[in-house]
């Protein structure tokens, strides 16, 4: 008896990935944690048993697989292709494929599909891409936002994941002696993703860097490399760092790590940071830059790794060693002049060739794709945003990065389409939605981001953005081939629209009464340092809601439970007719509320009211961090001048197919379901989508009435 193709590939990769790993792996790091590491001899023969113990025992469950194998109905394709492009925007894309800067996007919809695709409420990635990968709404996935508040601190924690240690004990006997900590990752999304269920049913899946998908979860029969929310090597969301020998200014802050270094002659020393070491001090690491002046060119030494650039040019990904892990940073001369160099740094990514902590599933398949392609970022948010927010680097640079990080993703895309030629396959590009937040104002002349800045040199940044993503879909086209069992898709999770003016609801809810602050305070700071929780009744945090101070819910909870709806319903008709004193405009299109918008089980522990702004508005960068400002309303003078956190029925997604769909109007929600019923898997009850090709178009997922009714309000509203 032969072994399949795949099962031995899975066997051989376990071994070689690891074999060709020397140093010490299986590292873990969680905030303040310190890392433990298993030796490198210990991980060679671990990995020689395993991949022996799966050829070993492939007869037997080769039987066991055939007696068991679960009742499908015949798949209809052979293979589903969906391409994730962040945050294309239905609007733009049907206005670049009129004007001809998109052709192959405009052929296919001519020969298959193209529609908006209605988006998750609320309309941010975390929320969105969860949908797609559950086929239900956020009170059933239990993911409202990036950030939500810990109810009993009110502090702010990641909405998605939880890195954490706990002791560890060796048991003895009836003793148990404590010998260190252990990193513990939990997984905040409820539910189960789509490819679950098509690995229990023995159809293969490739999934790479769909957000929320750290840390990663086992599954049958495919490969997962982890997206949004994956740590940098800090454990932080994305720790930049900042070297000039210009003097800064006293308690500047710019969103990462600032450092004064002095130039010797033509060099320059200073120090990476790093992550906890055992002492629970921050690890450094030294970096060397030699200049030469007369050539423009910078030796750049990290670690063992020495590379030469030019000012403006990032150096490739080099390693860089702490005390028992390592990490990948890239460096770029920002400024040399003859009076000042100024050095970035990225964050610190976990080294996809030795993690310092699960990032894929299995976990050697980040070490084989470092393998086959070099190292890659890893930071679940890998384009630096904030870096260009606070002008440490400029636009030339932040594109630089962004299309660097691009084109190691299509190399991803493209390994698993050589790889996976039945079954499904996904991968998510964020380069579109983060260039679209960054160079939204080039669209607007009007926009107050412009004052100050250029307005000139990249003002096509966006229609050209819309074009390359065109002649990718013709090599994404090629390499798929024009095999009629093959379903290509692309999709994106939401569109984008202006974002011109900032709006503190801390501030209005003080205003209105509904938050107190301690006496002798006008404002407060961020993560409510002066809010009095024994008199705050809402309260609001992150991007997309508010909060009731929920008795019995809330540490300091006062709305007693036959207030709540009350009080939700009395603060929804005050934000609908709040208007903008600077023109009048209406600012809330639509306050939600979120009981009466969804029926599932986590929708108690959610935002009580789930803010619909109309176009231009969002929450105020200060008032995402539970800030209480003077002001309610600001301009917005952030490179980061695009957004999406709206009413979602203003920011739909995308959505092209290579085959008509039927029904009417697709929902970003209906995907699981649509990939489930194509492959004649059982699609689940408590999915809240509906398949989009015929047979079972439009045919609802769940059977039981209220929450059927629930599904339908959403995609009303959506």
């Amino acid at each position: 008896m032969k072994l399949s193709p795949r099962s031995l590939r899975l066997a051989l990769l376990c071994a070689l990935s690891l074999v060709a790993t020397a140093q010490p792996a299986l590292a873990y790091i969680g905030p303040g944690a310190g890392f433990a590491a298993a030796g490198s001899v210990l991980v060679l023969a671990g990995t020689f048993f395993l991949a022996f113990g799966i050829v070993l025992i492939w007869p037997l469950k080769f039987v066991f697989r055939a007696l068991t194998k679960p009742k499908k109905a015949p798949a209809r394709v052979k293979r589903v292709v969906v391409v994730g492009l962040d945050g294309f925007d239905p609007g733009l894309a049907r206005k670049y494929m009129d004007e001809g800067r998109m052709p192959n996007f405009k052929r296919l919809a001519e020969r298959g599909h193209f529609s908006p695709l209605a988006t998750s409420c609320p309309s941010i990635s975390p929320v969105a891409w969860s949908s797609y990968a559950t086929g239900v709404d956020a009170s059933r996935h239990n993911i409202y936002d990036f950030l939500t508040r810990d109810p009993c601190s009110y502090l702010p924690v990641l909405s998605s994941s939880d890195i954490g240690t706990a002791p560890r004990t060796l048991k003895i006997g009836g003793l148990e002696i404590p010998w260190g900590t252990k990193a513990v990752f939990r997984f905040m999304q409820k539910s189960q993703p789509f490819w679950k269920l098509l690995g229990d049913n023995r159809v293969w899946s490739s999934i790479v860097r769909v957000p929320i998908t750290f840390p990663p979860q086992p599954f049958k029969n495919g490969t997962l490399l982890s997206g949004m929310c994956v740590p940098d090597l800090q454990g932080t969301q994305g720790s930049f760092s900042f070297y000039s020998t210009k003097e800064r200014p006293k308690g500047a802050h710019i969103g990462g790590q600032q450092y004064t270094v002095r130039r010797r002659g033509n060099v320059i020393e200073s120090k990476l940071t790093g992550p906890p070491g055992k002492d629970g001090n921050r690890m450094k690491s030294d970096f060397k830059v030699e200049l030469d002046d007369t050539k423009r060119k910078a030796k750049i030494t990290v670690g063992d790794e020495t590379v030469v650039v030019g000012p403006k040019e990032y150096t490739p990904w080099m390693r860089v060693p702490f005390d028992g892990v390592g990490g990948i940073v890239r460096l770029y001369l920002q400024t040399w002049d003859e009076h000042d160099v100024e050095i970035y740094a990225t964050p610190i990514n976990i080294d996809p060739d030795s993690p310092a902590m699960p990032i894929s599933h299995p976990f050697v398949y980040a070490i084989y794709l470092a393998k086959l392609q070099g190292p890659y970022a890893t930071l679940g948010l890998a384009e630096d945003t904030w870096a260009l927010n606070e002008r440490v680097v400029d636009e030339e640079a932040f594109l630089k990065q962004s299309w660097l990080i691009f084109e190691e993703r299509k190399q991803m895309l493209w390994d698993v389409l050589k790889k996976t030629k039945r079954g499904f396959t996904t991968v998510v590009f964020d380069t579109t939605d983060r260039v679209s937040h960054m160079f939204y104002r080039y669209l607007d002349p009007t926009h107050p981001a412009n004052e100050g800045k250029d307005t000139e040199r990249f003002k096509n940044v966006i229609p050209d953005l819309y074009a390359k993503m065109d002649d990718f879909l013709a090599d994404v086209e090629r390499k798929v081939g024009d095999d009629p069992e093959t379903l290509l898709m692309v999709i994106s999770d939401h569109g984008f629209t202006n974002f011109t003016r900032g709006v503190n609801l801390n501030t209005w809810l003080k205003q209105e009464g509904y938050l107190v602050l301690k006496e002798g305070h006008e404002t407060s700071p961020d993560y409510f340092q002066a809010v009095d929780w024994e008199k705050t009744r809402a309260f609001t945090l992150g991007l997309t809601g508010i909060f009731l101070n929920r008795e019995g819910r809330e540490g300091k909870g006062i709305v007693k439970k036959d207030e709540v709806a009350p009080l939700a319903h009395e603060i929804k008709a005050k934000l609908e007719k709040l208007r903008d004193p600077k023109d009048g405009s209406l600012v809330v299109n639509e306050a939600f509320v979120t009981k009466e918008l969804h029926s599932g089980p986590y929708a108690d522990a959610a935002p009580d009211l789930l803010i619909g702004y109309h176009r231009t508005y969002r929450h105020s960068w200060d008032c995402a961090t539970g800030s209480v400002s003077a002001e309610i309303f600001t301009d917005n003078t952030k490179s980061w001048s695009g957004d999406h956190c709206v009413d979602p029925r203003l920011v739909p997604g995308v959505f092209w197919c290579n085959r008509p769909v039927a029904k009417e109007a697709p929902e970003l929600i209906d995907m699981a379901p649509t990939v489930l019923d194509l492959f004649g898997v059982p699609i689940p009850k408590y999915m809240t989508g509906t398949p989009l090709f015929a047979e079972n178009a439009g045919r609802p997922a769940r059977t039981d009435g209220g929450s059927a009714k629930a599904a339908v309000a959403e995609g009303e509203r959506s």
